[in-house]
């Protein structure tokens, strides 16, 4: 294909939840998305529609983030359809709730999946953003600022993604800018999952809302319009930190349950 001079963005995770919520809002806004995430494109409706929807627009590609050689295929990919990648975000990842005690295999798979696939993903796309003097977005969570018992060993990797974001600033500014976001309680189907392990999911729901001085829990198109604007030049002074919209949960001390 040829090149455009609209921004091309790539974005992992976006079959569903904050992913596709993500690339929605870059594509409403006239940038071309190229998506990926483990899923076929067959088995995951969100993308069948968006295929449907912008199909100028939006391409899509399977990755599996645990393996390197799947990330640098995605990659080129992109890079071979426009010749160019302006922005990455990378937000591919899972929660992995297994405790300090978990077995080595929850540990490895923990953090392939939600630390070094973000930093391959940045190390592959760096000579195409290096050109086109681009931003990279890495999604983490709140649980990188305080966390629960039992979210070992997700809430580790997602610290470390403070650091990463950090040192991808620090070692290849001025040409690309890197931010991170850390969403909380996102109104997604896998959240809903977990209100539904309860017994009453209606009353976990109403319990969580209740721990968030907004009064409510965040719209996963929320974290893309952050996206949106943390990838535009009016965010270009912001770089090396990490963004929390979590709704005020992490302000809140001690739980008056917990007490």
């Amino acid at each position: 294909m040829t090149k455009t001079s609209e921004r091309i963005v790539l974005i992992t995770g976006t079959s569903q939840g904050i992913g596709q919520a993500i690339a929605q809002t870059f594509l409403d806004n006239g940038d071309i998305v190229i998506g990926g995430a483990f899923s076929e494109p067959e088995n995951a409706p969100a993308v069948q529609q968006m295929l449907a929807d912008y199909p100028q627009h939006y391409f899509y590609h399977p990755v599996d983030v645990t393996r390197t050689e799947s990330i640098s295929a995605f990659v080129t990919w992109a890079e071979n359809l426009f010749g160019k990648i302006d922005v990455v975000v990378s937000n591919a990842g899972k929660n992995v709730f297994k405790g300090i005690d978990c077995e080595e295999s929850d540990w490895e798979h923990n953090f392939n999946l939600n630390l070094r696939s973000h930093w391959y993903l940045s190390k592959c796309a760096r000579p195409a953003l290096r050109k086109s003097k681009g931003t990279i977005l890495v999604i983490t969570s709140n649980h990188a600022f305080s966390t629960m018992p039992g979210c070992a060993p997700y809430n580790i990797s997602k610290r470390a993604l403070l650091s990463l974001v950090q040192s991808l600033t620090i070692e290849w500014g001025p040409d690309i800018r890197t931010v991170g976001i850390a969403p909380g309680f996102i109104d997604t189907l896998g959240n809903q999952v977990w209100f539904d392990s309860h017994s009453d999911a209606k009353l976990a729901r109403e319990r969580t809302i209740k721990k968030h001085p907004v009064g409510r829990i965040g719209r996963p198109e929320e974290v893309g319009e952050l996206c949106l604007f943390l990838a535009s030049d009016k965010a270009g002074f912001i770089a090396g930190t990490t963004i929390v919209m979590d709704g005020g949960r992490s302000a809140i001390m001690q739980d008056e349950e917990d007490i």
